[in-house]
């Protein structure tokens, strides 16, 4: 096995504890995989902590389209640096560190050069999923360590709690980013659909940002949270009332469902030149009615996650803002029921894996 310290480079692969599926249809179960060797602008990492996004969920059950077995998900990672390669220069042994949902791009590309990895037009390296430099899929962080380039590593403030900072790699930059970008701020009025692990996020995000909120959720059942989180409003989708009474108010809407919904409706709750911003990712097609955009110029948009620079600027906003994911800590033999509990939506707000019990 590697050794623990600076600037060693032994050139083997070395086994790593994980849980993961060998088949769509197979809960996941403990495995043994190899890591690659450390490289020179390489970071060994001995993860602490991992997120449970819905997103592993979809992948490794084959929602997505083939996926190459065994696989290993998980991409909201935190930990602490155990080894450096020998030209890395800005992380040391001991550092707090994370990892998202990324861990490589073609870096030359117009979007790359414009810090925004997430759209590589070769398209990026994904944490897990994807063919690694090494010439093997790549495997997430349901596992003990990790290595990662430097470049594709994030600082993680010391203000911020390990277990709690895991969900802000994923569903805290998936919210942050197109905030930012459809600048979400004071006198801009923001609604959040679905209050689950990214809209809890959007709701905090957007009221640090000085935005005022609402949530639009099928139920009333968690109107004190959404209360409590930041939001000044709360308003049921199953009430007829709620597309009535909000028609024109918004000027961005982030829809973090997971699953298709009916688009129309929320398009006419958007002001002239409003944004509709799609953030889940549902395995089957949307269909997009075509005069609520004319009538008002709005827009129908998608938002991925952010580049590693913006999202050390989210990690560092939410030091500065006390902001961290609302979460529920639970075992590696614990993982099976925790999904199953994420998709029937039974979680407030995140589970996180203490990746200590593999």
């Amino acid at each position: 096995m590697v050794a623990a310290m600076t600037g060693t480079t032994d050139q083997t692969t070395f086994p790593a504890r994980a849980v993961g599926a060998t088949a769509a249809d197979a809960p996941l179960a403990p495995l043994e995989i190899q890591r690659r060797a450390l490289g020179p602008k390489d970071v060994r990492i001995e993860i602490r902590f991992c997120g449970v996004c819905h997103s592993d969920i979809h992948f490794t059950r084959g929602d997505w389209g083939p996926v190459p077995y065994p696989a290993i998900p998980g991409h909201e990672i935190t930990g602490i640096v155990a080894e450096v390669g020998a030209e890395v220069t800005r992380f040391a042994v001991g550092d707090r560190v994370g990892v998202g949902c990324m861990v490589d791009s073609c870096r030359e590309c117009d979007n790359c050069r414009e810090g925004d990895e997430q759209y590589c037009l070769s398209g990026n390296t994904q944490t897990y999923g994807s063919m690694g430099r090494d010439g093997a899929p790549t495997q997430g962080g349901y596992s003990d360590r990790i290595v990662v380039d430097e470049d594709f590593v994030l600082r993680i403030p010391e203000a911020l709690e390990l277990d709690a900072a895991a969900p802000l790699l994923c569903a805290g930059i998936a919210t942050y980013a197109p905030l930012r970008h459809w600048g979400a701020g004071p006198g801009s009025q923001v609604a959040v659909v679905g209050l689950g692990g990214l809209g809890h996020m959007a709701v905090k995000f957007a009221a640090a940002m000085g935005a005022q909120v609402t949530v639009l959720s099928q139920s009333l059942s968690k109107q004190e949270d959404g209360l409590r989180l930041g939001a000044s409003d709360y308003r049921a989708t199953s009430d007829a009332a709620t597309f009535e009474e909000l028609t024109g108010r918004f000027n961005l809407i982030l829809n973090t469902i997971g699953a298709a919904i009916d688009v129309g409706p929320y398009l006419m709750l958007l002001k002239t030149n409003g944004a509709l911003v799609n953030l889940g990712a549902p395995a089957e097609p949307m269909s997009v009615p075509v005069f609520p955009l004319l009538l008002q110029r709005r827009s129908f948009a998608g938002s991925a996650i952010g580049g590693i620079r913006e999202t050390q600027e989210m990690l560092d906003f939410c030091a500065e803002h006390g902001i961290v994911s609302e979460i529920e800590v639970i075992s590696a033999d614990g993982i099976n029921e925790a999904w199953e509990r994420v998709v029937s939506s039974d979680v407030r707000y995140r589970f996180v894996i203490d990746n200590s019990t593999l």
